[in-house]
């Protein structure tokens, strides 16, 4: 039995004139922490039979689940369970868009399992999402719903893989609205995520659409782009069997189309004596059996299959190839094999052939959504390519690695932008003079007197960015709607400055609208990628490669983080490099490497320039008089 309290306690209860139970009635019982009392009158005005008290409700209720604290008051008391019935009671109008809200945001907390959630509920939703017309805050929230259900469990994504399909969602993807399409998009990645064998082709309604790509819509596609890629993974890490008949076949095709042409049904027989000298002609390495050749993963039988499509979807390429390399002299001669055999490699490294995602990457090609065999036709342009490069440098078989390597090159940049052979080469001298120019000792130690003023300069620069402020993106769910917070240092470099946008700023933000700051002399630290707090939750969207190489935190007093995720490279490597010189640190990103480089190696080049019997005047020059009149033209005919 609990004692009566003492002291203070005890004071006010004698005080006020109440007895023990009294007090531990009104000091004990009664209070209630405030989102219990919101959540658990929610509740009860949701059940109420009132159509207007429980829309209203309803509404009120879409705005507090985002909150964490109230979430977990409401789940408890059997919130979840109230929508759902709710949903499947056949709600509608804009009663069932607030439920379906409040819904997915409460379910995003992760504070129940997405594993309790009926079929009579899955297929309501499904049937929203397969309605012909369907209201649309209705239906992007049954998509976004249907994602988080297919990305938490693997059981309901059988489920709703029963209950929709991609030939469904695609439908989606035809209309005016990009949120729909986004949703849509981002269903079908979930889809394919989680079936590799039910993979489909999606039409490219969105690709070559008038309205311009925003960041999230760019995101899902280059997800698609990437899970499409990642269907070639068994064939490239399939190695080929030397005594697989079916396999052989492929390579006797190969010969069949270069030599011996369509209408000659006796070819094969009569130049069976002649198949190694033919196979040597075809660049394979090894000539006596070339399905040896097909036997390191990767590419494994990917770099056949490529070969195959190339001879019997463009044969009059395929044919030319290989007959211009076995008509040139032996030292000259491209290995149209072994050049198929690596380039498919290659290419698998160029477009990460077998990798998940990246979080925050937005990198698509629009090439790829262009043609139902993208990757086939865009193997057929880079082998011509390597071809016309392998003529162009007059290249022998000892320069087989340069060639790729000059190709890797052009390919690499020919996907940001267009680069041919020639100006690789000049790219490439360039880079190498600039290697070789500055190794002697006089040139060394004029290098080192001047780094100090540069790094100051790079400094001034990395501090001016930060006063400029930038955009950040909150890491969460996708399915949600972007959210957005600033970052900026003060002018007197003393605060950082940082608050909650609604959407993406298209300029400088002003302190008054960012509410938080964070004293400099507080700030005791910076870390960067895994050493990250928000880094250290396990999820796997949060764990990746691209995300860990763009996160860093600002750890202040008391024990506080202010946590990052930069939109790319760059971003993060201002931020990082601003940070450490508030604190006075050296700046160690690869940015202020290339930036010193590249200053120092220009300051370097006008003070070694041959200034020797040049008179430098200490004005600079007048501007000429205009002249007399302006009567002359130029005839190009």
């Amino acid at each position: 039995m609990l004692n009566p309290p003492h002291s203070v306690c005890q004071k006010k209860c004698m005080s006020s004139e109440l007895d023990w139970f009294t007090f531990i009635h009104n000091f004990i019982f009664l209070p209630c922490p405030p989102q219990g009392r919101a959540a658990r009158q929610l509740l009860e005005r949701i059940q109420s039979h009132g159509i207007d008290a429980r829309l209203e409700a309803l509404k009120e209720l879409a705005k507090l689940s985002a909150d964490a604290t109230f979430a977990a008051e409401f789940i408890n008391m059997e919130g979840i369970g109230t929508l759902a019935r709710l949903v499947e009671s056949g709600t509608f109008g804009e009663m069932l868009a607030f439920t379906l809200t409040a819904f997915l945001e409460l379910m995003d907390h992760g504070i129940v399992s997405w594993d309790l959630i009926s079929l009579s509920f899955i297929k309501q939703i499904a049937g929203y999402v397969n309605q012909p017309m369907v209201d649309v805050s209705i239906l992007q929230r049954s998509l976004a719903i249907l994602e988080s259900m297919v990305l938490n469990s693997h059981s309901l994504y059988h489920r709703v893989a029963q209950e929709i399909t991609v030939g469904q969602l695609i439908g989606h993807l035809q209309v005016s609205n990009q949120e729909i399409q986004t949703y849509a998009i981002a269903l079908i990645n979930a889809l394919f995520l989680k079936a590799p064998e039910d993979r489909r082709q999606v039409s490219n309604h969105v690709i070559r659409g008038n309205r311009p790509i925003k960041a999230e819509m760019a995101h899902q596609l280059y997800v698609l782009q990437v899970l499409t890629f990642n269907l070639l993974e068994e064939r490239m890490m399939t190695k080929m069997d030397p005594n697989d008949q079916a396999q052989r076949d492929v390579i006797f095709e190969l010969r069949r189309i270069a030599f011996d042409g369509e209408n000659d049904p006796t070819g094969t027989e009569k130049r069976k004596a002649l198949y190694s000298k033919d196979y040597k002609m075809l660049g394979f390495t090894n000539h006596l059996n070339p399905a040896l050749d097909f036997t390191q993963t990767p590419p494994g039988m990917l770099a056949l299959d490529n070969m195959l499509y190339l001879a019997k979807v463009h044969q009059d390429t395929y044919i030319r190839i290989v007959l211009e390399n076995s008509s040139r002299e032996d030292k000259h001669e491209c290995p149209f094999g072994r050049c198929a055999i690596e380039l498919t490699r290659m290419l698998c490294e160029i477009l990460q052939v077998g990798e998940l995602p990246n979080e925050g990457c937005n990198d698509y090609h629009p090439m790829f959504f262009t043609h139902d065999r993208a990757w086939e036709e865009f193997f057929c342009v880079c082998i011509q390519l390597l071809n016309k490069t392998w003529k162009e440098m007059r290249a022998t078989a000892e320069d087989f690695n340069k060639v790729m390597q000059v190709v890797r090159e052009q390919i690499t940049r020919a996907l940001l932008r267009g680069l041919n052979y020639s100006e690789i080469l000049r790219l490439r001298q360039s880079e190498r003079m600039s290697q070789d120019d500055f190794q002697s000792p006089p040139i060394i130690e004029l290098r080192e007197r001047i780094q100090p003023e540069i790094l100051e300069l790079i400094k001034q620069q990395r501090l001016n960015r930060l006063c400029e402020g930038s955009c950040f993106r909150k890491l969460g769910n996708r399915r949600r709607q972007e959210k957005f917070w600033f970052c900026r240092l003060s002018l007197n470099h003393k605060m950082l400055h940082y608050g909650d946008l609604d959407e993406s700023p298209q300029g400088e933000v002003p302190f008054e609208l960012l509410s938080d700051k964070i004293p400099v002399s507080d700030i005791k630290s910076v870390v960067t990628g895994k050493d990250c707090p928000h880094m250290k939750e396990k999820s796997a969207l949060k764990q990746n490669k691209e995300v860990l190489e763009l996160a860093f935190s600002v750890l202040y007093d008391p024990d506080e983080t202010l946590n990052f995720v930069a939109p790319n490279k760059y971003e993060y490597c201002i931020w990082t490099d601003g940070l450490c010189a508030l604190l006075g640190r050296e700046m160690g990103s690869d940015l202020t490497r290339s930036d010193l480089d590249t200053l120092i190696s220009m300051e370097m080049k006008l003070r070694l320039l041959d200034l020797e019997n040049i008179t430098i005047p200490e004005a600079p020059p007048p501007v000429p008089k205009e002249p007399s009149s302006y009567n002359f033209t130029y005839n190009y005919s």
